[in-house]
């Protein structure tokens, strides 16, 4: 299996985590790792605490995060 890019890295899928955004699959949902970012856990912190994870799993749920704030912004904008 190649290893997912940019937006590949992030998936929702029914039956994983209830359907909440994951990280590749695994069972790591964006928002726990988003929590951890957000208590002051360095990349390097969560990656070593998180070995199956990869950096760009890192940097993908920030990309994740971003487009979520925009489309959030755009509906409240709309309404």
């Amino acid at each position: 299996m190649a290893t997912p890019k940019g937006d590949d890295r992030i998936v929702v899928e029914p039956q994983i985590c209830h359907g909440k955004p994951v990280i590749r699959g695994l069972r790591y949902p964006v928002e726990t790792i988003l929590e951890l970012m957000a208590s002051g856990m360095s990349f390097e912190q969560i990656l070593q605490d998180y070995p199956d994870l990869e950096y760009e799993d890192l940097l993908a749920c920030l990309q994740y995060a971003t487009r979520a704030v925009r489309a959030e912004r755009m509906e409240k904008l709309a309404g």
